[in-house]
């Protein structure tokens, strides 16, 4: 019995990392980057900041997508990933309107086996954002079936 308690235990210990990378933009709230649980990393919504200045990229809800795309990639890559790795998204829009936009940009990134996502409109964005994106990855080489 106890052989089991001790397989019990050791199945469930993960190992969580809090990702902070200067080349993607701070958390502007009480909140991290990303979270690494052994090799799934839970990235935060990423707005459209440019890193260094933390201001939204000027010019609309394209460069932002640009943008916030460009942040996810350098938190991947701070880790050893890329936005092969992503599994799923969810786009946040302050319009829904700016979805067929946003779409024309995504797909330049994300080209094939797109990962799984969702998307809605909401209130407001942060900082007045017209897009913002979470994503989920898994590290690892990715094969697929």
């Amino acid at each position: 019995m106890s052989r089991i308690l001790t397989f019990a235990r050791k199945m469930s210990t993960v190992t969580r990392k809090i990702i902070n990378t200067p080349n993607a933009p701070g958390a502007i709230g009480p909140y991290s980057q990303a979270v690494q649980v052994d090799n799934t990393v839970y990235i935060s919504g990423s707005l459209g900041l440019i890193p260094e200045k933390g201001a939204l990229v000027e010019g609309g809800v394209k460069p932002e997508t640009h943008q916030s795309i460009k942040n996810i990639e350098a938190i991947l890559k701070s880790v050893g990933g890329s936005l092969n790795n992503v599994v799923s998204t969810t786009v946040l829009l302050a319009d829904i309107n700016d979805f067929a936009e946003v779409n024309e940009i995504y797909k330049q990134y994300f080209t094939k086996n797109y990962p799984a996502r969702a998307a809605y409109q909401v209130a407001a964005l942060p900082k007045g954002g017209r897009v913002e994106i979470q994503s989920v990855a898994v590290l690892g080489e990715i094969k697929d079936a």
